[in-house]
């Protein structure tokens, strides 16, 4: 073990040599330098780093880039090396690598939590050295309005004070988003076609910019921001897709294998997107590396392109039939009977079963609620997916919980059921198998979720504490070793964490 930590020091001390050469923007500190250099520039981004971490790795030709590129505008990037330089780091409160963090001064300190890439660091980096709101004239505008890919510009009178006292508040909370800017010139604000108080949102995409002239109220102008800074048809990827899935509306997903077909795609779907703009996202996701994610949307993963629509709140999936051919016309009527509720959701379900004889009952889709929502008995219900080794190891003893209540005076009171949740669409949030949750009679709203040793004596009790039957059983524990569930969902989470590797963002 320790030969191997020398060869990776020497392979370190190597590389950092190798790039010892090379002229650097970034600004390599230690213990000694870090203070004075984070009080001489006012703002700095720092990286803090260990040469052996990959992810340091991928994002070294990056940060170089944008060092190179916020140079001329006197912001520094930093780095300092955690294998050297420990106690520094520790006093920062580094846990992984690469963390990168913002000072502005000692005191003013952020983490920068934005994409590692270069044009990312040096977009956010402007923001930041700049006022949340820009004070612009007419021969500042011109520049300002393409200083990124997304900029935002009121234009009021000097004298408005409520509605200056409005944008300046949204950029203040929006700052790492958006660019704002604020115009008090009459004369400017005519010449770009607005009047007192409007703002414009200028962007490098779509019809290049979008004009609010409303009144003046916070949530509208955030609603107003939001929508017009998402592209018109963007894109689904590991970056992207968290925006989309909080974004509150329904996403419309266009697969296709190739950049060509995409883009062909996005100009023939161009209309409908416009149509619903604000109501419906529409984006492009790569088939050839998240063709795996069609299956959450119930769509065959090997024939591609293709088309669903999924509403993201309430998880229902409604795939477009993948015989047809992606047309303007096919889409734009299957948009707007989705947009009438003339479309039933797609439902993936196990056929149900013609007996429930088992102990256990088997819940699948189609079943769902009528066994799960049954206002009159408590219902235990185990989430469970084929390839989880944890389910097969509970399986026996979730069997001999089902049979002591069979055999018991609450056969027709409790119920112990599970499903394949990998198989059938759910409506439960459920991040890692197994899960294990109680819906109780008269309170089928609020399920409660299991925490316990997975051993059938503390799911008894686990029932009996909080089912409405205050059902208890009596039940000899025969040979099954108990284990805590604490270490074990640890390991589960890993494997559904695994999972979710394979297959980017995997709603499981």
């Amino acid at each position: 073990m320790h030969h191997q930590k020398i060869a990776y020091g020497l392979l370190a001390a190597f590389a950092s040599l190798a790039a010892a050469e090379d002229k650097s923007d970034v600004h390599q500190l230690t213990e000694k330098t870090f203070e004075a250099f984070v009080k001489e520039n006012p703002l700095t981004l720092a990286e803090f780093y260990a040469p052996w971490c990959g992810h340091c790795k991928a994002l070294a030709p990056e940060y170089e880039e944008a060092a190179t590129t916020l140079k001329e505008k006197n912001i520094k990037l930093a780095k300092v090396d955690c294998t050297e330089e420990a106690d520094l780091c520790q006093k920062h409160g580094v846990e992984g690598y690469p963390t990168l963090k913002v000072f502005r001064g000692l005191e003013n300190v952020a983490p920068y939590n934005g994409q590692r890439k270069a044009a990312a660091i040096t977009s956010y980096m402007v923001k930041q050295s700049l006022p949340a709101v820009s004070i612009l004239a007419k021969d500042t505008l011109p520049d300002f309005k393409t200083a990124d890919k997304v900029v935002l510009v009121a234009y009021i009178a000097a004298d408005d004070k409520a509605s200056n006292e409005t944008f300046t508040g949204i950029a203040e909370k929006l700052r790492d988003n958006y660019l704002f800017g604020g115009v008090n010139d009459a004369a400017v604000a005519e010449a770009e076609g607005v009047k007192f108080p409007s703002i414009v949102l200028y962007k490098s995409f779509d019809e290049g910019k979008n004009v609010f002239s409303e009144k003046f109220e916070v949530e509208a102008i955030e609603k107003f921001a939001k929508t017009s800074a998402t592209p018109l048809i963007g894109e689904v990827g590991p970056e992207t897709y968290a925006d989309y899935m909080s974004a509150g509306i329904p996403l419309a997903y266009i697969f296709a294998e190739t950049q060509e077909e995409r883009d062909s795609l996005s100009k023939e779907l161009k209309p409908v997107a416009e149509k619903y703009k604000g109501k419906i996202n529409f984006a492009t996701i790569d088939a050839k590396s998240f063709g795996a994610h069609a299956g959450n949307l119930n769509l065959k993963t090997d024939k591609f392109p293709a088309f669903a629509i999924h509403e993201t709140v309430k998880n229902k999936k409604y795939p477009f039939d993948q015989e047809k051919k992606i047309t303007q016309d096919a889409i734009a009527k299957f948009a707007d009977d989705y947009d009438a509720g003339k479309i039933e959701p797609s439902i993936k379900s196990e056929p149900i079963p013609e007996n429930q004889d088992g102990p256990v009952s088997i819940i699948v889709a189609k079943n769902y609620d009528q066994i799960v929502l049954d206002d009159k008995k408590d219902v235990l219900v185990e989430f469970y997916a084929p390839w989880c080794g944890h389910c097969k190891a509970l399986a026996p003893k979730y069997d001999q919980l089902g049979e002591a209540y069979k055999k018991s005076e609450f056969k027709d009171k409790v119920v112990i059921a599970k499903v394949d949740a990998t198989a059938n669409d759910v409506p439960d949030e459920v991040s890692g198998f197994p899960t294990i949750k109680l819906f109780p009679a008269g309170k089928k709203d609020a399920p409660i979720t299991y925490n316990g040793a997975r051993t059938v004596e503390d799911l008894i009790k686990f029932i009996e504490e909080n089912g409405k039957h205050k059902a208890v059983v009596s039940f000899k524990e025969e040979d099954t070793e108990a284990a805590p569930a604490a270490s074990e969902k640890k390991e589960e989470k890993k494997s559904t964490d695994e999972k979710k590797d394979e297959e980017d963002h995997d709603e499981l």
